[in-house]
């Protein structure tokens, strides 16, 4: 790992560590309590027997995430931090998701409905109990509140888990929301030139960054090309009736042998009708919006898409430079469009709308080099795979990130129209399998820099 010195590249600090006790305090209630009313929205708008049906294998029951939401917010909030006697330790197995895969889960002895939310719901109440007494310092746990954001993200990315598990679900729709913005862009260019330098890469100052995300680090990057906005779905319809999904010259061996295996013949939920292209968006079916960014499909799709398109997919450490560098201060910003938290005005966040929106209609959410959307609206897949950074220290525990360093997972960037605020930033690290489309992923691409393009 390269020294970050006073003339090098710099990481901006988070106001957060600055807080006093009771300004942590504040910010982790409201933090949590947003996090609790998607989890009861996203499972109060469905029966009972909804809530206890698989809607998919690659999918837990509803009540099994709520109950384990639960179970996660009392083993590190009321037992940890706390210090508190468990409620209870006959549910640990249960709902620990290492010993039980998606697939299984049906079939173990799950706390019902009515149970579960009264679990949650008494689990809470000691953990505010907590909150109220804990120190915001002493511990790395409890330093300027890191447990209780840690439990925050964990329940907020389950709350996007369960959102999928919704797109999943057949019957009529159950969750409404407004369309998102038109883009109010104006006509913007196709690419974005990034020239070659270091930056800050990583975060050592974001108090409650992962561990993955750790410690910043400098890293070097040649110059290359970012689409400007992430492919859209017309776009993306070029290729496919190009013949894209038959030719194999623009698959990967193993892309082509998971499409071929699979007949993927294009992004899930997506349908041929008479008149045109048609998609499934959680229980509504419509015909695809040519200016959305593409969404639900995988990893190798995505690379079959950009060798279409004479480009590749960018490395992780291009998509953060594009996203955090400001050539002008020599800063790594904490989100593209600055140090500010997310707004509505920034980017599409937090399940406020049900779809990505237009490319373009986030126009103060570019980053320093005019790049836009690069958080909100889908998860973009990159070419690398998931590792940790040089210094990286797993905590509070392995299973978080370590578990899964390797080439079977890619690293993906930026957060969806289904991840809250508090779920993202410049730095934030996503990873799943490669072949996964149930997500709400889509990509941008990159190619390398022209002599006569570079700085």
């Amino acid at each position: 790992m390269t020294d970050v010195s006073p003339t090098s590249p710099t990481e901006a600090p988070n106001p957060l560590r600055d807080l006093p006790a009771e300004g942590l305090r504040s910010r982790a209630a409201e933090a949590l309590e947003r996090a609790r009313a998607r989890s009861t929205v996203l499972t109060g708008v469905v029966d009972d027997d909804d809530l206890v049906r698989q809607h998919s294998k690659l999918m837990s029951p509803l009540v099994w995430d709520l109950a384990h939401i639960g179970s996660q917010e009392e083993l590190w909030l009321v037992r940890d931090v706390g210090g508190r006697e468990p409620l209870r330790p006959d549910i640990d197995d249960l709902y620990d998701a290492f010993q039980h895969p998606r697939a299984s889960r049906p079939s173990l002895p799950l706390l019902g409905p009515a149970e579960a939310r009264a679990y949650v719901a008494e689990v809470r109440a000691k953990a505010f109990d907590v909150l109220e007494r804990a120190p915001m310092t002493g511990r790395p746990l409890t330093e300027a509140g890191f447990a209780f954001g840690m439990i925050t993200q964990h329940e907020q990315q389950h709350d996007e888990t369960m959102l999928a598990t919704h797109q999943l679900r057949q019957g009529d729709p159950v969750l409404h929301a407004p369309e998102p913005p038109p883009a109010r862009s104006g006509e913007l260019p196709g690419e974005v030139f990034i020239p070659a330098g270091s930056f800050v890469m990583g975060t050592s100052l974001e108090p409650w960054a992962l561990d993955n995300e750790r410690p910043a680090h400098e890293v070097e990057v040649d110059a290359f090309v970012l689409d400007t906005v992430p492919v859209t779905n017309g776009a993306y319809l070029e290729f496919l009736e190009s013949g894209g999904y038959d030719r194999r010259e623009w698959w990967s061996a193993a892309g082509w042998e998971y499409r071929s295996a699979h007949d993927i013949t294009a992004p899930r939920f997506w349908r041929r009708e008479r008149d045109g292209w048609w998609r499934v968006r959680f229980g509504v079916h419509e015909p695809v919006p040519v200016d959305q960014p593409v969404v639900h499909v995988s990893f190798y799709e995505a690379e079959a898409y950009a060798a279409w398109a004479g480009k590749r997919l960018p490395t992780e450490a291009e998509w953060e430079k594009a996203a955090r560098f400001d050539p002008a201060t020599g800063e790594s910003r904490r989100y593209p469009w600055g140090n500010d938290d997310p707004t509505p005005e920034h980017a599409n966040l937090g399940q406020r709308h049900l779809s990505p929106a237009p490319a373009g209609a986030y126009p103060k959410g570019a980053s320093a080099f005019g790049v836009h959307q690069l958080i909100g609206d889908v998860w973009e897949w990159t070419s690398t795979d998931f590792a940790g950074y040089p210094g990286f220290r797993a905590f509070p525990y392995r299973e978080y990130s370590e578990v899964f360093f390797g080439p079977e997972y890619k690293v993906l960037r930026g957060g969806s129209f289904g991840t809250d605020a508090a779920a993202i930033r410049g730095t934030f690290r996503n990873w799943d399998y490669p072949i996964r489309r149930q997500i709400f992923s889509g990509f941008r691409c990159a190619r390398d820099a022209a002599p006569g393009e570079r700085a």
